[in-house]
């Protein structure tokens, strides 16, 4: 890995195939969540008494607030894997922003959308400080 200047094509076409799985895997959670957002097919508590509607409406206002916040979560990280297909694309995939240098395999095998090294978020951080 060191001294190479980017991950040959063999390796992009490895990377692109988890990235196409976990988008797809992403995606389907993601439209899970709009779903239940949107309350289709879902249970209410329109025939139910007063007390407990009120008490189960505040419950159902936080859930939707914590969905909300997940598929946000969601739509980001499925936005990270669709840029990253366009790095692999441009053959820039797996190249770190801050320092050139590839990112370890391991590291984007674990994260796919990663655009930084270990390193070079250290020195992001170093310089943030």
């Amino acid at each position: 890995m060191e001294g190479r200047a980017r991950y040959n094509d063999v390796e992009l076409a490895e990377f692109k195939q988890l990235i196409e799985e976990k988008l797809k895997l992403a995606t389907r959670e993601y439209d899970q969540l709009m779903d239940s957002l949107m309350n289709r097919g879902s249970n209410d508590v329109v025939d139910t008494s007063p007390t407990y509607k009120t008490l189960e409406e505040g419950s159902a206002v936080q859930s939707k607030e914590e969905m909300t916040n997940m598929a946000a979560r969601q739509l980001k990280f499925i936005q990270g894997l669709q840029s990253a297909l366009v790095r692999i694309d441009n053959k820039t995939y797996g190249i770190c922003r801050v320092t050139g240098k590839l990112i370890p395999k391991e590291r984007l095998r674990a994260v796919p959308h990663a655009t930084t090294s270990i390193e070079g978020k250290m020195q992001e951080k170093k310089n943030k400080i």
